[in-house]
C-alpha cells in the first residue's frame, strides 16, 4: 500500500447524503475480483445526469472527493474501495461514513476525514475553483483561502495510513518476532 502523508489536488464537490456503495458502484460491476478498471462503473448512474461533476474535465483526477452525511451506506462491498481508488481518489471528506465502508476505505488505503457540515460546504465552495490539501500527520483540511480544519483520526488507522502498512505489510513488518518465536518454539516442542 502506498503511504498516504498529504493530498493536494482539486476535489470533486460532489456533496450528496446517503450515497450507498450501489451508487458508487453498481452491482453490475461486482463480477470481477480485480481492483482495476471499477473506476469506469464507479458513480455511473451519477455520470448519466447530464452535467455531472464525474465527467466534468476540472475534475478528472481530483485525488478527492467531498461527498455529504452517511457517505458508502448500504451493503458491505469492498468493490466500492476498489472503484474510487481506481478512480485516483486517495481521500473521502464528508461529515459521516458508513463504518464498513470506512473500514474498507482505510484498507485499500483511502482516508476517509469526517468534518462538520459547515465545513463541507465551505470545502464544497473552494472545490469548484481552487485545490484543497490534507494533511494526515497534522490531521488537517486546509485551502489556500486560509480554511484550516482538524479532523481526529484514530491512531492505528493514522499509523497504517502513513507508513503504507496493510494487513499485509502490518504481518510483514512482524517477521522477525514471527521467526524467533517459531525457532523458540521448535526447540521447546520438537514433536510439532
Amino acid at each position: 500500500m502506498t503511504p498516504v502523508r498529504t493530498i493536494e489536488g482539486a476535489a470533486i464537490p460532489f456533496g450528496r447524503a446517503n450515497v450507498d456503495t450501489d451508487v458508487i458502484i453498481p452491482a453490475k460491476w461486482l463480477k470481477t475480483i480485480s481492483r482495476q478498471g471499477l473506476g469506469r462503473g464507479a458513480f455511473e448512474t451519477v455520470r448519466a445526469e447530464a452535467g455531472n461533476v464525474f465527467d466534468d474535465p476540472a475534475y478528472v483526477g481530483s485525488p478527492i472527493l467531498i461527498a455529504g452525511e452517511n457517505f458508502g451506506c448500504g451493503s458491505s462491498r469492498e468493490h466500492a474501495a476498489w472503484a474510487l481508488a481506481d478512480l485516483g481518489i486517495t481521500a473521502v471528506i464528508a461529515p459521516s461514513f458508513s463504518d464498513i465502508f470506512s473500514g474498507n476505505a482505510f484498507k485499500n488505503g483511502i482516508l476517509t476525514v469526517e468534518l462538520p457540515r459547515a465545513a463541507i460546504d465551505r470545502l464544497m465552495e473552494v472545490a469548484r475553483t481552487d485545490p484543497i490539501s490534507i494533511d494526515l500527520e497534522a490531521q488537517t483540511v486546509t485551502t489556500r483561502f486560509q480554511d484550516r480544519f482538524t479532523f481526529d483520526i484514530d491512531p492505528f488507522r493514522k499509523h497504517c495510513l502513513l507508513n503504507g502498512l496493510d494487513e499485509v505489510g502490518l504481518t510483514l513488518a512482524m517477521d522477525a518476532s514471527i521467526s524467533a518465536y517459531e525457532t523458540k518454539r521448535a526447540t521447546e516442542m520438537p514433536w510439532l
